[in-house]
């Protein structure tokens, strides 16, 4: 599945901001990083300017493993547009990760039939693109 696109490219559009540049950016990199407080710890995910936790502004980013667990999902069995009528159904999963206490990160199991998607499903991370000039962090089962 290497460089093929789970999804339209038409929807596989980044569209950075000052807050989320760094994480995309590591992701072109094929580096999963995730920020974390630099005074308690805590980690987050989407980037905040300040820890929801202790309200510091002392930020730094932690490449994590991309070994994860599915939190949640859902399969889409109804296209929102024609383009995505040749690829439903499909999954939306939220992954969480051991080595990134708390930040759950939402993206697709793209080896997964729909009947195979279960919560607690370990994944691993998988590298999908670059599409649209960007690499997107995707998933496959462990």
């Amino acid at each position: 599945m290497a460089n093929a696109s789970y999804l339209p490219e038409e929807f596989q559009v980044i569209y950075p901001t000052n807050l989320t540049e760094e994480f995309w950016d590591r992701c072109n990199r094929q580096e999963l990083a995730f920020q974390r407080c630099s005074d308690c710890g805590t980690f987050r995910h989407p980037p905040m300017p300040f820890c929801y936790n202790c309200h510091s502004f002392a930020t730094e980013w932690v490449p994590v493993s991309g070994e994860g667990t599915v939190f949640t999902f859902t399969i889409v069995t109804h296209p929102l547009s024609p383009s995505l009528s040749e690829v439903v159904p499909y999954n939306v999963a939220l992954v969480e990760f051991p080595d990134a206490p708390g930040v759950r990160l939402a993206s697709n199991v793209v080896d997964a039939e729909p009947e195979e998607m279960k919560t607690g499903m370990a994944v691993r991370l998988h590298w999908e693109g670059p599409i649209n000039g960007q690499t997107m962090p995707r998933f496959e089962k462990a």
